[in-house]
């Protein structure tokens, strides 16, 4: 693999920077890791598509130089969708937060999944709207606080996760910003998955969600990454109690499923043939 700055160069517009994160957020991380993985991969920038909706994750595609098409909030799954099924031969990658992907995007995420169209989706997970001012998340862990919930949440948090497997993605996965080289190998496995791959990222957000839940600095949250996960192979030796409150990171679900464009090419076929 080519050393960290020369991948930089080569993937980023750097016309764009500097960038518009917070110091400490997570999604740089997340960006070099999944740079890292494409380039390990030896991808052509001119054959990968990065989609985003709205939010601090979907600045992403702003600073990377591939296809890029940063939509409308909750609805980057339907154009990435879209993309697929006209140009098949391309790579496409979903950039999307907790916010835009399982809440007023939920619905495409389900569908998405349903349909097990072959690209990787990205889930951001700062258990926070980050971009506008800090509200709560369908993702933000029960007892915790955040603007519009000052004496803290009653509800239960999505595992987006669990929602992905029963919904019929092929490969589904969380990592954290603490654990990066793994985070890389979890984007490898995803983008050669074929079928619909959503890796979940576990990350820190200092400003809104670390500052309401005494988490202050980013080594804090980082951290709690650390020492509140645990890997599949570790969770498999542990009884239900021992493991209770802990998240599990790695590769959670993997199977061969009918993928969507195949499906619609085989469509195609039979309505030709019998014209």
């Amino acid at each position: 693999m080519r050393a960290y700055a020369e991948i930089a160069r080569h993937y980023l517009r750097t016309n764009r920077l500097p960038h518009v994160w917070c110091p400490g957020c997570g999604d740089g991380t997340v960006l070099g890791a999944f740079l890292r993985a494409v380039d390990e991969l030896g991808l052509d920038k001119d054959k990968v598509a990065v989609v985003s909706g709205i939010g601090c994750s979907s600045r992403t595609p702003v600073y990377v130089d591939f296809n890029t098409l940063h939509t409308t909030h909750g609805r980057p799954l339907a154009f990435a969708t879209g993309i697929k099924l006209a140009r098949p031969e391309l790579t496409v990658v979903t950039i999307t937060g907790d916010g835009d992907c399982l809440a007023i995007g939920g619905n495409h995420f389900i569908h998405a999944c349903r349909r097990n169209i072959d690209m990787t989706v990205i889930i951001y997970n700062n258990s926070i709207y980050g971009m506008t001012g800090g509200q709560h998340s369908p993702t933000t862990p029960e007892g915790a606080f955040a603007a519009t919930i000052p004496y803290g949440t009653t509800e239960p948090p999505f595992d987006a996760c669990k929602l992905a497997e029963a919904a019929g993605a092929s490969f589904v996965a969380r990592g954290t910003t603490y654990h990066t080289r793994e985070l890389e190998k979890l984007f490898v496995a995803a983008i050669k998955k074929k079928g619909l791959s959503v890796v979940e990222v576990i990350q820190q957000c200092p400003t809104y969600y670390g500052r309401y839940n005494r988490m202050r600095s980013p080594v804090d949250m980082l951290n709690w990454q650390k020492e509140n996960t645990i890997t599949v192979t570790q969770a498999q030796k542990l009884d239900p109690e021992q493991s209770r409150g802990k998240i599990v990171r790695g590769i959670l679900f993997e199977r061969d499923a009918p993928e969507l464009c195949e499906n619609y090419r085989k469509l195609i076929e039979r309505a030709q043939a019998k014209g």
